[in-house]
């Protein structure tokens, strides 16, 4: 006993070696990420900060840049079309949180069940993603264009609630061009959630069916809590989405007419590009960004209440 209260005291006496990494590999994991920072710092960072610069100021472009303080926003907070355009905004992301996510759900689930021929249905699904924003457009802008497209012929045969100009009417613009964006949309979410599915266990809706559960109940009590964290996932971004949204309202309407589908990113580029007013631009590229840190800071209430678990 004693000799072991010896040795065990030698073993304690022997120095141990430092846990603190070298110098030299310090600099190696450094040399490693820097080249990613110099990347962010050029293409993110700095042109992030100088366009929060220029919201304080009358740039128009080219020429010198004068600062004039808050000018900028007192205007944006006094113009009626940016606004509107934020209102637009608001229901773009209204529509986009609920019928593409409710559609990508069912028809995940659906496919889900399906076991000859899925990765069939998956191609046809997700194949509008992978298409051109230029070439969807140009493609629905044909199919229902007022006098070649599909409402004239419906009309002919009797059919004649699509015989009207969809992107050419105030009150069916937005709405017409989301949902042309939701159509090659949802076949993103289809994959997303049904790879989400194919990781729930088995056993759970085996048990389900046991307890006498119906697939709705199944689906309600299984599938949703299952897949949870991709849900939360996809609706911060499609949130996030929906602040930067122009491609499909540029290419199809250019927020016309009269401005019943402008959207804060089509206003920013009428101002950029058009009016040469690149402060004030800036300054509605701020509220964007603003939108954007929002969503972000809800997810992170989210998180922090265990709703990504």
């Amino acid at each position: 006993m004693n000799s072991f209260i010896a040795n065990d005291g030698a073993f304690a006496s022997v120095r141990q070696p430092s846990s603190r990494p070298s110098i030299w590999n310090v600099l190696g994991r450094w040399a490693f990420i820097m080249p990613l920072i110099v990347l962010n710092l050029i293409v993110i960072i700095i042109p992030s900060i100088f366009g929060l610069l220029l919201a304080f100021t009358d740039w128009s472009g080219y020429g010198p840049i004068n600062f004039i303080g808050t000018a900028n926003f007192t205007k944006l907070f006094q113009d009626k079309i940016f606004f509107q355009s934020l209102t637009h905004n608001l229901v773009w992301t209204a529509f986009f949180l609920t019928i593409p996510i409710a559609v990508g759900l069912l028809g995940a689930y659906l496919l889900s069940s399906i076991r000859r021929g899925q990765m069939f249905f998956r191609i046809a699904y997700f194949l509008p993603y992978v298409i051109a924003s230029v070439v969807n457009a140009q493609l629905w802008r044909q199919l229902l264009h007022p006098r070649v497209g599909i409402g004239p012929l419906l009309a002919q045969q009797g059919i004649t609630f699509l015989d009207f100009p969809i992107f050419g009417t105030r009150e069916t613009s937005l709405m017409g061009v989301a949902f042309v964006d939701a159509w090659h949309f949802w076949g993103f979410l289809v994959i997303l959630y049904l790879s989400a599915m194919a990781a729930v266990d088995v056993e759970l809706y085996e048990v389900a069916r046991l307890d006498g559960a119906t697939r709705f109940q199944q689906f309600r009590y299984v599938t949703l809590p299952s897949i949870r964290p991709t849900l939360v996932f996809t609706i911060l971004m499609i949130t996030i989405w929906s602040s930067l949204v122009f491609d499909y309202v540029y290419i199809m309407t250019n927020g016309g007419p009269a401005n019943s589908s402008e959207v804060m990113g089509t206003y920013l580029y009428q101002h950029a590009f058009d009016r040469f007013d690149v402060g004030y631009a800036a300054s509605i590229g701020v509220m964007m960004s603003l939108w954007a840190m929002i969503a972000v800071a809800g997810f992170v209430i989210l998180r922090r209440r265990g709703w990504d678990i």
